[in-house]
């Protein structure tokens, strides 16, 4: 079960924004590929996060790619068809881009079963090696849930996620380890909100809150 999405229509601004797609950067490598119609027509833009200043987009889409796009160049009155094309983008993960999250220097990502954390500083200047991945303590190694949701806590400087195994998990950001499991969901993890002066976690599920 998929979060929902924004499917690129002729007649969106999503759509406007990634049918320009033409060079990809490789994550690994940098390697040059086309897009073709067919891709573009199934694309389908899952996440979205603001860099720190405000000045870039981040998007993620089901063929695990991150476009980065310059908003004041891309929303201009005299915006062009090149000015519109993301300024980088890049693969991500091996599947979906389910969740983007961005901090006051880092762009976190969430797909199938592991969070990366890109520098903005780096992607700014087209350098697009992830500072770290780290997964989950899934119950078995052969298990892979999509991430659907991420938070910061910024009271204990902690990441929530949550997904497909229907837990929430708890990243120490401080040593980079997950540090708690909260169980409680019958079904998939979507959305999460964080009440810091109450110190509670708020989830919701394909069937509760």
């Amino acid at each position: 079960m998929f979060p929902p999405r924004i499917v690129c229509k002729k007649n969106n601004l999503n759509y406007r924004l990634f049918a320009p797609f033409a060079a990809v950067i490789k994550a690994r490598s940098v390697r040059v590929n086309r897009m073709g119609p067919v891709e573009l027509l199934h694309m389908s833009v899952f996440s979205q996060s603001f860099s720190p200043c405000g000045r870039f987009l981040a998007a993620g889409n089901n063929y695990g790619e991150i476009a980065v796009f310059s908003l004041s160049a891309a929303l201009s009155p005299d915006a062009t068809a090149l000015s519109q094309k993301p300024v980088l983008t890049f693969t991500a993960h091996e599947g979906p881009v389910f969740s983007l999250l961005s901090t006051d220097c880092h762009l976190l990502s969430a797909g199938n079963g592991e969070i990366s954390c890109w520098s903005w500083s780096d992607l700014t200047k087209k350098n697009v090696k992830p500072l770290w991945t780290k997964r989950p303590n899934y119950k078995s190694s052969l298990e892979i849930p999509e991430i659907n949701a991420m938070v910061l806590n910024t009271r204990d400087n902690s990441l929530v996620v949550g997904g497909g195994d229907n837990n929430i998990h708890i990243l120490d950001l401080e040593h980079g380890i997950f540090k708690a499991v909260l169980q409680g969901h019958s079904d998939y993890v979507h959305c999460l909100s964080v009440r810091e002066r109450e110190a509670e976690i708020l989830s919701g599920g394909r069937t509760e809150l």
